[in-house]
């Protein structure tokens, strides 16, 4: 059995941790079979063999009972092993961690975080959790949204979405899905363009956005459209910047924008 481990899953990775798992799936096989083997053969050779299957049974309740959290993780080991949620190498995003699987243990299993430290996840709480493995991404879908201000005229707003289509059409390795204009915000015109790339590969999409975006930016700006900037504004009353549930309460009205000193002025920032 361990032989077996070792030649399917063990080709792509060879470290210590890796071994050690098939060797312990490997003598343990061997353990059974050969407890199995010796109860049969007493039972061949006329011993009563019922009261010692019994004392192991207690035996092995009360030893279960007492290193029942090793065995979960050992048992969970055997589950990534064989079921293979992941592989050494793969991508994984695991309880709101993320990073490349170094090795999986008996007991726990090593992630390389982005940032470079090591994070040690205990077997169990991996395959009790969710796990995003991006490994095995076939491709990747891409929503972005941007936003033009209010007066873009009606002909931009027909014209952009018709840009934004042109230019990821022109990408290599995008297949394009849609472009609209969606929605009347509150401080803006909002847009939503949806594409996928034929490539999981995130440094290959990456390089693809920021081509897309600079050559988005230069035809806007060829056109007029200009993007929106939020403007966040702050109410002054009596030199004290007033809250909104307080402008609320007192139904304070905003003024022109003047000097900064009257009650109810309204000052950028």
């Amino acid at each position: 059995l361990g032989r077996y481990l070792r030649k399917r899953y063990g080709q792509k990775d060879e470290s210590i941790d890796n071994l050690s798992t098939y060797s312990a799936i490997d003598i343990t096989a061997k353990f059974v079979l050969w407890v199995v083997l010796f109860l049969l053969l007493l039972d061949n050779l006329g011993v009563n063999i019922t009261a010692l299957v019994t004392g192991l049974g207690i035996g092995g309740i009360a030893i279960a009972l007492a290193v029942q959290n090793i065995l979960g993780d050992i048992f969970a080991s055997l589950t990534i092993v064989l079921d293979g949620p992941f592989e050494v190498g793969d991508y994984i995003v695991a309880d709101d961690k993320s990073g490349t699987v170094e090795a999986i243990g008996l007991k726990t299993s090593r992630i390389r975080a982005l940032s470079g430290e090591q994070l040690v996840f205990p077997n169990k709480k991996l395959i009790e959790g969710y796990i995003q493995n991006f490994k095995r991404m076939q491709e990747r879908r891409v929503v972005f949204n941007f936003n033009l201000e209010y007066g873009t005229s009606v002909e931009n707003l027909k014209r952009v979405p018709e840009i934004i289509t042109e230019i990821v059409k022109a990408q290599d390795k995008t297949i394009f899905d849609r472009a609209h204009f969606a929605k009347l915000g509150t401080s803006a015109l909002e847009f939503e363009v949806v594409y996928k790339m034929a490539v999981p590969d995130y440094n290959t999409f990456m390089d693809t956005q920021q081509r897309i975006l600079i050559e988005f930016y230069r035809r806007c700006a060829e056109i007029g459209a200009k993007f929106s900037i939020p403007t966040p504004t702050v109410l002054i009353q009596n030199g004290t910047v007033v809250e909104d549930d307080e402008v609320q309460k007192d139904k304070i009205i905003p003024k022109k924008i003047l000097d900064g000193k009257s009650d109810g002025v309204v000052k950028p920032v």
